[in-house]
């Protein structure tokens, strides 16, 4: 097969540069956040990424193979589809990420009108707030009315997902808010104990871990 052209470089000896040479383009971090919930398909890569084209979604993928930041892999039957993951290079991008998210925040005060909108985009901003809980580790689980997912702070991904779309079949507890709740974690203003105890954050399940969360 022949080898294909690299992409434009900045060709600076510079860390930052070369860091955006890699990941730079527009789309390849968010595909990055989207695989940090597990292996994808391209499907579902395009149906949580509105607003790609399909050719430049297939074009990022094949970058992100070549810098090693993904891999592709098709899974055994019954499934039988192939899926996209990260390499654990690519996995080391989450602190980017979270920092990213965490600058960002303060731009979510108004959401647009054309603003679409994933429960999940909102776990990269809080995987570090349920990583200080006092209660951890454990899994949690996150609805928001857009949908569910988990974070895993009881580390058991064994280098893999830091989170999942949907519940957890073995979740500890479930934390139920909304959009206005999770931007007010995400820039601080807000703590999880502020807001079990202010009625915006319901916390359910049986065990201690939910329990600890609702000061029982």
């Amino acid at each position: 097969m022949p080898r294909q052209p690299r992409r434009r470089s900045y060709d600076q000896y510079c860390a930052a540069a070369r860091a955006l040479d890699a990941v730079g383009d527009r789309w390849t971090l968010l595909i990055v956040r989207e695989l940090l919930a597990g292996p994808r398909r391209y499907t579902d890569l395009h149906a949580d990424l509105p607003g790609v084209s399909t050719d430049v979604l297939a074009s990022r993928l094949k970058d992100m193979e070549r810098e090693e930041l993904a891999t592709r892999r098709k899974l055994p039957p019954p499934a039988a589809a192939t899926v996209y993951e990260l390499t654990a290079r690519g996995r080391e991008l989450l602190p980017v990420l979270t920092a990213l998210a965490a600058w960002g925040a303060p731009e979510l005060a108004e959401r647009r009108p054309t603003d679409a909108v994933r429960a999940h985009w909102f776990a990269i901003p809080l995987i570090p707030l349920l990583h200080r809980l006092p209660y951890v580790p454990a899994v949690l689980d996150v609805r928001l009315d857009e949908g569910e997912f988990h974070v895993r702070t009881d580390g058991s991904t064994g280098g893999g997902a830091v989170y999942g779309d949907g519940p957890a079949p073995d979740a500890d507890a479930r934390l139920v808010l909304d959009a206005d709740t999770c931007r007010a974690l995400a820039e601080g203003t807000l703590t999880v104990e502020e807001g079990v105890k202010d009625g915006r954050i319901e916390v359910t399940g049986d065990g201690p871990v939910a329990a600890a969360l609702r000061g029982e």
